[in-house]
C-alpha cells in the first residue's frame, strides 16, 4: 500500500535524511520518500506487517511531528514566516543596542556602564533574543541527545557555548576573578539573529507546489449546469455524475469531460494542449474539463467526473511530481553530523588534558570554551544563504525571479534543457507569413471581409495584416461557416470561400497542386482558385540566439510540443535545435522529463502554459516565463520576469557563479576552525580573541558573498548582426528628408512597468492615440518607441492616464 504523511519538524536535509532513514528500518516499509520543501512523506509499505499508527510513532520517536495526509493541497507557510518576522523584529533592535556596549568603545563611542553593571546590561539584551529564538535549542540539542545532529545542533552549541561561557564570566566577577571584557553574549545573539534571517529567506520558497495545485484547481468551474428531471438545473460541479447532460453557453468553462451531443462551436484547449488555435467541436467530439467554449452552444454527455477528469489528473500529476523531487542537499548539512561531535570530542579532551597535566580549572574551563567559541558555525550557517540572497537580488536586476534557494543551487548541474514551443520558442498567436496570389493586396481584401467578424486566430491575425497594410475591405452579405472547414460570403455579387484544401475542393475549385509550407494555411476561390494565406507562430526574435548559448555551454537542447509533427520540426531546424518531439500532451510531457532524469540527465524544463505545470514541477528546476500563464509561474522554481528565452543561460550562469562562490564561503568557514581549534585545544588562544577570528570568518563569507553584486551575463555573441552593406548613395530631396524626420521613432522614458502586462497596458494605450502607427515597449530599456504623427504631449498624458511616470 503506498499511503502520504504529512511530517512538521524538519530544517534541513539532514532533518529529512534522518526521518527517511528511520522509516525505511521499519519491518514492512518497501520504500519512503521525504519531501523536505512540502513537508510530506510518501511511503510503501505492507498493511499486513504495519500499520500507519507505528510509521507515525517512529518518525515522532526520532523528534519530528508526523500525521496522515488528509488530501487537501499543502498548506502556504504563512503562519511560519510571521514566527520569524516577529522573531526578527524582537532580535536586530536588540542586536544593534547590545553591539554598542560591546564593540562601542573600540570605535571611540562613550562607555556609559563598566563592570557587573555592564555585564548585567548585556544579559538582559542577550536573553530576550534567546528566548524568542529557543527554537534551535530545543530542536538542535534533542536531534543531539538521538544521535543525529543537525543544522540547528551547530547553531545551538556554538551560540550556546558562547553564552554559558559568558554566564560563568558574569558569576565570577563580583568574586573578582572575571573580567567584563570577557563576555561574548553580543556573539550568541549575533548567531541567533543572523541565522534566522537567512531560514526566513529560505522558508519563503516552501509551499510552491500547493499554490501550483491550488492555481489548477481554481480552473474548474463551480457549477454546471445539468439536465436533471426534465430542467435544467444549476449544480456545484462535484454532484455531476457520469451520464448526465451538460449545457455549456459561449465563453463558459467545461467542468467535465464529455461527448458533444447537440450544437457546434470552438473550444479553447490551449489550458490542456498549450496551442494556440481553437478546436472545432461538433456532436461526437470530446470536451475536456478546464477548456474554455467560445463561439456556440455545446450540449454533452458526462463521461469523465470527479477525480477522472483531464483537469483532476493534471492536478494529481504536480502532487505526484513535486513529491517525487528529491531536496537539495547543503554541503553545511552533510558534514554537520561528524562536525559537531568532533568538536564537542575535542573540547572535553581539552578539558581532561589540561586538568591532568596540573593545571586549574579556570584554565582548563577557558581552553575547552575556546575550542567552542571558536568552533561557532556562524559563518558555516551563512556561508549558503547569504550567497543565496545576495545572487537572488542580482537574478532579480536580470530579469530573473528566484523562487528558491534549492532551485539555484540544483540549475548549476544542469546539462538537458527542455523547451516548450508555443509561447516559450514562439511568439505564441498566428501571423500573416505569406500571400500567395496573382494580386496579394486584392486577395486580402477578399479574406479581411469575410473574417472580419470572426474571433478566430486565423481571423485576427488576417485582420491585423490589413490593418498593418492599410487594406481596407468591404462589408460582405450572406455570411456563413462549415465547422472545421471555412467560411462562405458574398461580396460585390460574387460567392467567395475560404478555408482547407479539401473546403475548396468540394466547392468545385480546383486548388494546384504544390508544395505546401509546414504551417496553417487558409485558401481562398471563387470561381476560380484565387490563391492562398500561409499562417505561424513565428519564432521569437531571441530564440535562436537562445538555442545557441545553450549549446556554446556544451547543454543538450531538447524541444517538446502538442503541435503537429512538420511545424514542429520546421521550427526546430530554423532553431538549430535537433531533438524534437511533436504531439505530447500533458502527461507525456511529464513522462519525457521523468524518462531523461531516470537515464541519469539533471534536467531543466522551460514553459509557459498551464499544460507546463506538470512537467515544471517534474523538472529538476522548472523555469516559467513570465509572460505566460500564472500557473505555469507558481509551478515554477524560477520566472524569467520577460519572455527572452535567452535569459535562461544568464540564471544558468548565476547559478554556476552562485555555487563557486558558496564553496569558498564554506573553505574560509572550515579553514578558521581547522586553524583555530588545535591552536585553542593548545590554550594558546583567549576566548576572546577566538571569538573575534569567529567574527573574521563571518565577515570574510559576506564580504565574499557580496562579490556576486559584480555578476554580469556573458556578451551573447549569437545576437550581434551582420553590418549593413552599403548601398550606393542617393539624392534625397529637402522634401523627402523632411518626411524621413518625420518617420522617427519617438522616445518616451517610463517609470513603473514591473511586467510584461504593464507594458501591454502601455501599448494599448499609446495605439489607441489618432496618428500612433506603432509602438514597441521595452521592460529593460523603460521606454516606449513609437512613430507616427501623434503629438507627444497627448501620448505622455495617455501613459500618465494608464498609471504610470513619463520621465521626459
Amino acid at each position: 500500500m503506498k499511503e502520504r504523511f504529512r511530517v512538521t519538524g524538519m530544517t534541513c536535509a539532514a532533518c529529512s535524511a534522518r526521518v527517511q532513514r528511520v522509516t525505511e528500518g521499519l519491518e514492512g516499509v518497501e520504500s519512503c520518500q521525504v519531501n523536505l520543501l512540502s513537508g510530506t512523506m510518501d511511503v510503501v509499505y505492507r498493511e499486513d506487517v504495519l500499520s500507519p499508527g507505528e510509521i507515525i510513532r517512529a518518525v515522532t520517536d526520532a523528534g519530528y511531528g508526523a500525521m496522515e495526509d488528509d488530501g487537501k493541497p499543502v498548506a502556504g507557510n504563512g503562519a511560519e514566516l510571521g514566527k520569524m518576522k516577529l522573531r526578527l523584529w524582537v532580535s536586530i533592535p536588540l542586536l544593534v543596542i547590545l553591539m554598542y556596549f560591546t564593540m562601542g568603545h573600540m570605535v571611540g563611542l562613550p562607555q556609559i556602564v563598566h563592570g557587573l553593571p555592564l555585564a548585567l546590561v548585556e544579559l538582559g539584551l542577550t536573553l530576550p533574543v534567546v528566548l524568542v529564538n529557543n527554537v534551535y535549542y530545543r530542536k538542535g540539542l534533542k536531534s543531539l541527545f538521538k544521535g543525529a545532529p543537525n543544522m540547528d545542533t551547530l547553531i545551538a552549541v556554538g551560540s550556546g557555548a558562547a553564552l554559558v561561557y559568558s554566564l560563568v564570566v558574569t558569576v565570577l566577577i563580583p568574586m573578582g576573578k572575571g573580567d567584563p571584557h570577557d563576555l561574548y553574549y553580543e556573539s550568541a545573539a549575533m548567531i541567533l539573529a543572523l541565522v534566522t534571517l537567512g531560514k526566513f529567506f529560505e522558508t519563503k520558497s516552501k509551499g510552491k507546489t500547493g499554490e501550483a495545485i491550488s492555481a489548477l484547481m481554481d480552473l474548474s468551474p463551480q457549477t454546471a449546469t445539468v439536465f436533471r428531471e426534465g430542467t435544467w438545473l444549476q449544480l456545484p460541479t462535484e454532484q455531476v455524475g457520469k451520464g448526465d447532460l451538460i449545457r455549456v453557453a459561449p465563453g463558459g468553462r467545461i467542468p467535465v469531460d464529455g461527448i458533444v451531443t447537440e450544437g457546434e462551436s470552438t473550444v479553447d484547449e490551449s489550458a490542456l494542449t498549450g496551442e494556440s488555435l481553437p478546436v472545432d467541436k461538433t456532436p461526437g467530439s470530446h470536451v475536456y474539463s478546464a477548456t474554455m467554449n467560445q463561439s456556440g452552444s455545446l450540449t454533452f454527455r458526462a463521461e469523465k467526473v470527479g477525480q477522472d477528469t483531464t483537469l483532476a489528473q493534471m492536478i494529481r500529476l504536480v502532487e505526484e511530481a513535486g513529491s517525487s523531487k528529491a531536496p537539495i542537499s547543503r554541503l553545511a548539512d552533510k558534514v554537520s553530523g561528524i562536525f559537531v561531535p568532533v568538536v564537542m570530542g575535542i573540547a572535553l579532551v581539552t578539558l581532561a588534558v589540561w586538568l591532568l597535566v596540573g593545571k586549574d580549572i579556570g584554565f582548563a574551563l577557558s581552553a575547552a570554551i575556546s575550542v567552542l567559541v571558536i568552533s561557532c558555525p556562524c559563518a558555516l550557517g551563512l556561508a549558503t544563504p547569504v550567497a543565496i540572497m545576495v545572487a537572488t537580488g542580482q537574478g532579480a536586476k536580470n530579469g530573473i525571479l528566484i523562487r528558491s534557494g534549492e532551485a539555484l543551487e540544483t540549475l548549476h548541474k544542469v546539462d538537458t534543457v527542455v523547451m516548450d514551443k508555443t509561447g516559450t520558442l514562439t511568439e505564441g498567436k498566428l501571423y500573416v507569413t505569406e500571400v500567395s496570389a496573382e494580386d496579394p493586396k486584392r486577395l486580402l481584401q477578399i479574406v479581411g471581409a469575410l473574417e472580419q467578424f470572426s474571433e478566430h486566430p486565423i481571423a485576427k491575425a488576417i485582420l491585423r495584416e490589413c490593418e498593418e497594410k492599410g487594406i481596407s475591405y468591404g462589408t460582405p452579405e450572406g455570411f456563413g461557416s462549415v465547422p472545421g472547414k471555412g467560411v462562405f460570403a458574398s461580396l460585390d455579387g460574387k460567392s467567395y470561400y475560404c478555408g482547407t484544401k479539401a473546403y475548396l475542393t468540394e466547392r468545385g475549385i480546383s486548388v494546384p497542386e504544390e508544395k505546401l509550407p509546414a504551417c496553417t494555411l487558409l485558401f481562398c476561390g471563387s470561381d476560380r482558385y484565387l490563391g492562398r494565406i500561409s499562417l505561424a507562430d513565428v519564432e521569437k526574435k531571441t530564440a535562436k540566439s537562445a538555442v545557441s548559448r545553450l549549446h556554446d555551454m556544451k547543454l543538450r537542447v531538447k524541444m517538446l510540443t502538442g503541435d503537429n509533427e512538420a511545424t514542429a520540426r520546421a521550427m526546430g531546424d530554423s532553431l538549430g535545435i535537433c531533438d524534437v518531439v511533436a504531439g505530447v500532451l500533458p502527461d507525456q510531457k511529464e513522462g519525457r522529463i521523468a524518462a531523461l532524469q531516470q537515464e541519469g540527465h539533471v534536467v531543466a524544463m522551460v514553459g509557459d502554459g498551464i499544460n507546463d505545470a506538470p512537467s515544471l514541477v517534474r523538472a529538476d528546476v522548472g523555469v516559467a516565463i513570465g509572460a505566460g500563464t500564472d500557473i505555469a509561474m507558481e509551478a515554477a522554481d524560477i520566472v524569467l520576469m520577460g519572455s527572452d528565452p535567452g535569459t535562461v543561460a544568464t540564471a544558468i550562469e548565476l547559478s554556476k557563479a552562485t555555487i563557486g562562490n558558496i564553496k569558498m564561503n564554506l573553505f574560509w568557514a572550515f579553514f578558521y576552525n581547522a586553524l583555530g581549534i588545535p591552536v585553542a585545544a593548545l590554550g594558546l588562544l583567549n576566548p576572546m580573541i577566538g571569538a573575534a577570528a569567529m567574527s573574521f570568518s563571518s565577515v570574510c563569507v559576506v564580504s565574499n558573498a557580496l562579490r556576486l553584486r559584480r555578476f554580469r551575463p556573458k556578451e551573447d555573441k549569437h545576437s550581434i548582426t551582420e553590418p549593413p552593406t552599403e548601398e550606393p548613395q542617393q539624392v534625397i530631396s529637402e522634401e523627402a528628408l523632411s518626411q524621413q524626420k518625420g518617420e522617427d521613432p519617438m522616445e518616451l522614458k517610463i517609470e513603473g512597468m514591473m511586467c510584461p502586462h504593464c507594458s501591454a497596458h502601455v501599448e494599448k494605450a499609446l495605439l489607441a492615440i489618432p496618428g500612433v502607427e506603432s509602438v514597441t515597449v521595452s521592460l529593460t530599456d523603460k521606454n516606449a518607441m513609437v512613430t507616427g504623427t501623434a503629438d507627444f504631449e497627448i501620448c505622455k498624458k495617455a501613459v500618465i492616464d494608464a498609471g504610470y511616470t513619463v520621465l521626459n
